[in-house]
């Protein structure tokens, strides 16, 4: 029998099971959203961190480090660095914002600070956005138990979705914080143990360097062959990790302001440390395997391969647990998105709390089930399928979320002109510049920036003595 397909099935039933009894203690919305606002250090830490550390942190960073090395740091690092921002300036602020005004959700800050419209589009991207994410996060575990087992590609979706699906749906954050502390455990001993005993097997850090010789910039953590490598990948990713909304609602969960600061800016420096294990993974894989076909199974490949049976089922666990804790924080997004900013705000403003959970359920159940869908169908790569998420994100929300904390004067226009600036020059790069920047600046940056000088200019025409909500 195959063993690491029994430890991976055995490990499953285990998350299940710590979710579905911590989700006894869910009885309405406060608990399921924000776990009644009383997430300790220890636990935003974990919870954080769990859902920083997925799929593209592990299986997408070694694959793109298989290819360009050492500076495959940066898609972990740009995330540690965007945290930090989120530790000390954006997640203490808006905690207050949320404590004050009882915030469950980032569409609930959108239309505190800039009205209903606002909101309403901004939940319409991130679920349309959300959705690739998740698909992204489900095609790790494709990969793992495609290498391991043969499982075919839908199989491999199914089970990784039917896993963070069960025991998020039951007990949504407060169950999510306590199984991402069983997680985390597990990933970073898995990674720990194994990142030096596969150098080692393949013949240490010299053989690394040596495949630099044919391979100009290897081992140049600065290198970069533009948009989509390297230190370009700053410009993606690090205002993700500001202004993700399944990261702001997490922040919303803590007990107070010194948590938000202690428990996510921890996070950062783990996540920057770990950065750099998945790294040594794909590089060893180079020098070891130099014709690997697909790069999403470089670090499946070298767990069977460069690590005792009982070593290789515990990481490609650690692997698996990373995978299955950002799928849970991203069902968060989805189905707090629909629940709270969707339906309780347009379809039904009466509903009751009781209601309200229930639709975040069903609406966690059914993303479960699109992002199965969308992985199946997706090209088999986790960093594409993740970038289109990012960009969306940054283009959309880092402006307006940043200027509603900041700019007291900026209103529903500025939000608007700006989200439709930043999503229309990302999305004509994509489509008339095959998704390419101008020069050297990054196509997300660009729209970045866009959406901020829309957001300046409308600012500059309104006339002082005019409200914040238009």
């Amino acid at each position: 029998m195959n063993l690491a397909l029994v430890l991976l099935a055995v490990y499953s039933a285990l998350l299940v099971g710590v979710g579905l009894w911590i989700a006894r203690l869910v009885k309405g919305s406060g608990e399921f959203f924000v776990a009644g606002r009383r997430l300790s250090v220890p636990l935003l830490f974990s919870t954080v961190l769990a859902a920083n550390i997925g799929a593209g942190s592990t299986i997408g960073a070694a694959g793109q480090a298989y290819r360009d090395g050492l500076s495959a740091w940066w898609w972990n690092g740009s995330a540690a660095l965007g945290s930090l921002v989120l530790a000390f300036v954006v997640g203490p602020r808006i905690w207050r914002i949320a404590r004050e005004h009882n915030l469950y959700t980032a569409g609930d800050f959108l239309e505190w600070r800039y009205g209903r419209s606002v909101r309403g589009v901004i939940a319409a991207l991130i679920w349309v956005g959300t959705l690739f994410i998740l698909a992204g996060q489900l095609l790790a575990g494709v990969a793992i138990l495609e290498v391991v087992a043969g499982v075919p590609r839908w199989g491999g979706a199914l089970i990784g979705g039917a896993v963070m699906t069960t025991y998020f749906v039951a007990g949504g954050l407060l169950s999510s914080a306590w199984v991402n502390l069983v997680q985390l455990a597990v990933l970073l001993a898995g990674f720990g143990v194994a990142v030096p005993l596969i150098v080692s097997d393949v013949g240490g850090l010299s053989a690394l360097r040596g495949v630099a010789e044919t391979a100009p910039g290897f081992t140049d953590v600065m290198h970069s062959t533009g948009p989509g490598s390297g230190w370009a990948f700053l410009f993606l990713l690090a205002p993700n990790f500001m202004i993700s909304p399944g990261l702001v609602q997490k922040a919303y969960g803590a007990r107070d302001e010194r948590t938000v600061r202690i428990g996510i800016g921890l996070q950062a420096v783990v996540l920057g440390v770990f950065a750099l294990l998945p790294v040594l993974i794909g590089m060893a894989a180079r020098a070891a395997h130099p014709d690997v076909a697909v790069r999403d199974q470089v670090l499946p490949l070298m767990f069977t391969e460069h690590l005792p049976p009982l070593l290789g089922s515990v990481a490609l666990a650690a692997v698996f647990s990373a995978e299955v804790s950002t799928c849970d924080a991203i069902l968060f997004m989805l189905s707090t998105s629909l629940s709270q900013d969707l339906y309780k705000r347009f379809v039904n403003p009466q509903a009751s709390d009781a209601r309200v959970l229930q639709v975040a359920r069903m609406a966690a159940l059914a993303g479960g089930t699109l992002g199965v869908l969308l992985a199946v169908s997706l090209p088999p790569s986790v960093i594409a399928a993740l970038s289109i998420f990012y960009a969306l994100v940054a283009v959309s929300l880092f402006v307006p979320v940043v200027g509603g904390l900041f700019v007291r004067r900026a209103g529903t226009r500025e939000a608007l002109f700006a989200i439709v600036a930043g999503v229309t020059v990302r999305v004509g790069l994509q489509i008339f510049n095959d998704g390419r920047g101008v020069g050297l600046v990054d196509p997300t940056l660009l729209g970045t920036l866009s959406a901020a000088v829309a957001y300046v200019v409308t600012l500059g025409l309104r006339p002082s003595s005019s409200k914040r909500h238009d």
